[in-house]
């Protein structure tokens, strides 16, 4: 595997945030490849245990004692709730404490494997695009399992960016509000419905922001909010030309992703570094569309349904 500390000609500068909770096995992997990369800051943020699972304090802090294993130079600081905020609360409470000290962040739940090269993919493109605000998420995973539209890159940019192991930077995160307060008039004026061609991804996302908006504040996740972010922003994110992060975090255990997902499990492989970056900045629709054809259409939006199904009978 390439030494990319030589390929950059310095360690890794760009903070680091984990995100972990009680998975001990899977986070003992994730932090494997930081202790790999060697930043310069790692941030931590664990979630507190809920006090009627047994078992689960024990546990949870088995996952947190992880931290003692830093053995580089490295300024680690830690956010440890003593309560359980959830699933939702939880992760973007992190991200938002990372950015209330950093200007850009690497951020990696517990079951986000990544390979060697995606933190200097992500510290590369975080530098280019730092004032770009046009520009709103790098994200790790191809969801195409390497087909690509233009192989004289590297990435390209998509209006859709999975956050299995991601980056950003402050300027886009302050747009963030977990409360989506301006959705209602989004969606009464018809916006969603204009931005997308495809009939499934406006169901999709209303009905997952309708959800959202319905249960707050106890809604069980942050990323459909982020989502709705990058729209209402007319954001759009980066996408690598070969899956970088992988996620284990499926079956037993895991708190969404109860059922695999193919892109997401596919081997991650590195990327050649310096990147090849394109001289333009435009969204590329015939992939977007092909993403949405081969799994919001099938596979993806099925299980989200699913999904939301499984959670409304709580």
């Amino acid at each position: 595997m390439s030494d990319h500390k030589s390929l950059t000609g310095r360690a890794l500068q760009t903070p680091v945030l984990l995100i972990i909770f009680k998975r001990l096995d899977t986070t003992e992997k994730v932090f494997e490849a930081i202790r790999k990369a060697k930043p310069a800051k790692l941030y931590v943020a664990a979630d507190g245990p809920r006090a009627n699972k047994e078992g689960e304090a024990e546990q949870a802090q088995a996952t947190r004692d992880i931290i003692k294993r830093v053995d580089w130079d490295c300024e680690v600081k830690t956010l440890f709730q003593d309560h359980n905020l959830g699933c939702g609360v939880g992760p973007s409470t992190a991200i938002s404490w990372l950015f209330e000290n950093e200007e850009t962040g690497i951020i990696l739940e517990d079951d986000c494997l990544p390979s060697e090269s995606f933190f200097w993919y992500c510290e590369e493109l975080l530098e280019k695009y730092r004032n770009d605000t046009r520009i709103m998420q790098i994200s790790g995973v191809n969801p195409l399992l390497g087909w690509r539209k233009d192989p004289d890159y590297d990435y390209y940019f998509s209006e859709a960016g999975i956050t299995w192991g991601w980056a950003t930077w402050r300027r886009a995160w302050e747009l963030y509000n977990y409360t989506i307060p301006h959705f209602q008039e989004i969606k009464d004026k018809g916006y969603i419905e204009s931005f997308h061609f495809y009939k499934e991804k406006v169901e999709w996302m209303i009905n997952c922001l309708d959800e959202a908006y319905r249960r707050l504040p106890s809604v069980s996740w942050w990323d459909f909010q982020w989502e709705f972010t990058k729209f209402s922003n007319s954001g759009l994110s980066i996408v690598p030309n070969v899956s970088l992060v992988k996620n284990i975090g499926f079956g037993e255990g895991a708190t969404h992703t109860f059922e695999t997902v193919g892109f997401a499990v596919a081997e991650t492989k590195d990327i050649t570094l310096p990147l090849r970056h394109p001289s333009f900045v435009i969204r590329d629709i015939e992939s977007d569309n092909l993403y949405y054809t081969q799994h919001l259409r099938t596979t993806l939006f099925k299980k989200v349904k699913k999904k939301l199904k499984r959670l409304l009978a709580r």
